[in-house]
Formats: C-alpha cells, structure tokens, sequence
C-alpha cells in the first residue's frame, strides 16, 4: 500500500510539473494582440515566435532525453521548471520582440527538459500492466494545461497583461521545489552506467538520432508520433479560420467546441483510457484511432449545422488524445533500459510535426480553406494502412500486439 500511495504521489507530482509547462504556453494566446499593440508586432512575427518555441524543443529533446538516462530525470524535471520560471519572467518584462523569441526558444529548451523526463520517469514506476495508467495521467496533465492556459490567462490579464507570466513564474519556482522536496530519483541503478563520450557525444546528436531512428525497434511509433502531430496541427491551427470562414462561427462557438472536446478528452484519459488499452492493445487501438481521426476530418469539409460539426470534431479530438498516450505507451514497453533517450525522440517528432503542420497548413489554406483538412486526411489515412500492413506481417519491432 505505502508503494503505491508514493507512485500515486510521483505521478501527481509529475502532472503538476507538465500542467505548469503547457499551461504557460497557452497563457500568452488571449494576451498576444495586446503585446502587438504595445510593443509594434506583427503576425508574422507571431508565428515565427510559435515556430521558435518549437524549433528548440526539437533541438533539444533527445540530448534532453539523454541526460535523463545518465544523471537522473529528477534533476533534468529540477533545472527544466527553473528555466520555465526564468522564461515565463522574461516574457512578462520584455519590451522588444527579441527578448520575446528568447523566452519563447528558453521556453522550448523546458519543455524538452522537462517532457521527457516525465514520460521516462512515469515508465521507471510502473509496470507494463498499468503503464497505460501512468501515460494516460500524463497526456491529460499536457491536455487540460492546453485547455486551461488561454482562460487562465485571460482572467490574471484583468489585473495587467504581464501579471499571468509573474504568476507562472513563481508556480514554476514553487513545482521545483516540490519536486526536490518529495519526488524520489526513479532511475534504475543499471542504468547509471556512463557511456565512452564519444558515443554519449554521438547519440546525443539530435541529427544522428534522427537519421538513425529507423534502425530502431520503436521506430513505427516515431513515425506515427510525427503523422499524428503533423495531422492534428493541420486540423488545430486553422481550426477557428476554417470555421469562421466557411460557417461564419464566433469566438464563443469556436471555443466551445474546442474546449468541450480536449475536456472530454482528458477525462477519457483519466478515467477509461487504462481500460481500453488493456482490453484491445495498443496496436488495435492506435489503429482505429488512426481511422476515426482521418475519417472524421474528411467528415468536417461535408457538415454545415453546429451540433453535427460539434460531433464530429469532439470524435476527432476524443480519437487524438486516445492516440498520443497510446503510442507513448507502446514505445516505452519497447524501450527498455532508455526510456529517456526514447522519450527524447517521442518530443523531438512531436516537434517536427508542430512546425512542418502550421507552416504547410497555412500555405494549403491561401491556397484553397479545405486543402489543409484534406491532407490531413490522407496522411492519418495512408498511416492507417501502414499500421494495417505491419500487424499483418506480424512485426514485432513496428506494432506490439
């Protein structure tokens, strides 16, 4: 009983570190008009600020991952929430757009230190039959901060603009101390073994990782990591354009819709998501997931009344966020002794897909509004067959049955 009320404690402790990283993301999104009027921005700029962010989580996400695995992921989850409280300071003081990209690209190196981390040390306290537990604990903490950063944001801004990103700032500071105060080192003694430097040095290479993925055995679940990334950015960055240029929705509509179906989202991942996975498996799971989302979307382009759009979105977003923590789920059962350095990889797809979507999405949308939403759909799809194909010819290194 005390072992499992002390991982029931870890993994609280976790969430609430991941809660605070994404929940300072989401801060800025109701406060940013603000700062282009006050310090002369433009959109462009905006989303060059997104991509930033981004880029350097995807720089820094397998040498964060790494680390993990050779000193330990309370310490990487310690400095990750330090320099998250030392960004979310920067961008409340900052006066020019470049003090606004260093926070937003240090705010990218947190979260690679800091994702990881957690996802390697959920996989450290649990065992392979409630791991899917574990990851579905995680994904909502990262799902409900999405959720909840905008409106938090929005209701501090009330008391200045700047107020929010203090205010996560000292959260960020107080989940570092918690941390070092009560979560436990969970890193197995076997793998505290240092390698020779120059293959720490070479591993540690994001560009030798991600060149050499596909000798992996997990190496399906990165690829899937990316389409699902990729997919879903093309669906949730002009989700309120699309929507209010071809339906004409308000703010309200559009937040609605969104919020109501990453809530019900999360709560399936607290709630049932343990269940499923163990009742069908992962690869069945992360197939149909794969369907579902493809499907749905395709759907969107055809529907015009709100309730029936609001369906078929709340499926798309309820068939996303059953589909992240399963993958991670699967990759960890075959990570073994590098469950940081697989992690690492895990963000660093993550990341790709959050910068190659928006910008291909935003190009595809000037283009034609239902573009984007259209390769969407195929390439969920056609990742849908690659899932189908490799469970029937039994491979085990792609899809754990």
């Amino acid at each position: 009983m005390a072992i499992l009320l002390k991982k029931r404690g870890a993994v609280l402790i976790l969430m609430l570190n991941l809660f605070l990283v994404f929940t300072g993301i989401g801060l800025a999104i109701p406060i940013m008009p603000k700062f282009m009027e006050e310090l002369g921005i433009t959109g462009w700029v905006v989303g060059l600020l997104v991509a930033a962010f981004s880029l350097t989580q995807l720089m820094f996400s397998p040498l964060a991952g790494r680390l993990s695995d050779t000193y330990g992921r309370k310490k990487m989850i310690v400095i990750g929430m330090l320099n998250f409280a030392v960004t979310e300071w920067l961008f409340g003081v900052a006066e020019t757009s470049t003090l606004l990209f260093v926070s937003r690209m240090l705010g990218g190196i947190s979260a690679a230190l800091v994702m990881p981390a957690v996802m390697a040390y959920a996989a450290d306290v649990t065992s392979e039959e409630d791991r899917a537990a574990g990851m579905g604990y995680i994904t909502a903490a990262i799902t409900t901060g999405f959720i909840i950063g905008p409106g938090i944001g929005g209701y501090i801004a009330e008391f200045g603009i700047r107020v929010p990103f203090y205010s996560a700032a000292v959260a960020g500071i107080a989940a570092a101390c918690v941390t070092i105060l009560f979560l436990q080192e969970s890193r197995p003694a076997k793998a505290a073994v240092i390698d020779d430097a120059a293959s720490t040095a070479q591993r540690s290479s994001l560009f030798y990782q991600l060149v050499h993925s596909y000798r992996e055995p997990y190496f399906m679940g990165l690829v899937l990591v990316f389409v699902m990334s990729f997919g879903l950015a093309n669906f949730e960055t002009l989700f309120g354009l699309f929507f209010d240029h071809k339906f004409g929705f308000g703010p309200k509509d559009i937040a609605f819709i969104l919020t109501f179906g990453s809530i019900a989202g999360a709560v399936v991942q607290v709630t049932a998501f343990s269940w499923i996975l163990n009742r069908f498996g992962e690869a069945r799971v992360i197939s149909v997931c794969l369907l579902f989302a493809g499907v749905f979307i395709l759907v969107t382009l055809f529907v015009h009344k709100y309730w029936i759009i609001f369906a078929v979105t709340f499926i798309v977003f309820l068939a996303t966020d059953i589909l992240r923590p399963a993958i991670s789920t699967q990759m960890s059962k075959l990570a073994k002794d590098q469950q940081g350095y697989v992690a690492g990889l895990n963000s660093a797809f993550t990341s790709l897909g959050n910068i190659a979507g928006p910008i291909v999405a935003g190009a595809l949308f000037d283009i034609n509004i239902n573009y984007p939403y259209m390769l969407a759909c195929i390439v969920l799809l056609s990742c849908f067959v690659m899932t189908l194909v490799a469970r029937s010819r039994g491979i085990r290194d792609t899809l754990v049955e």
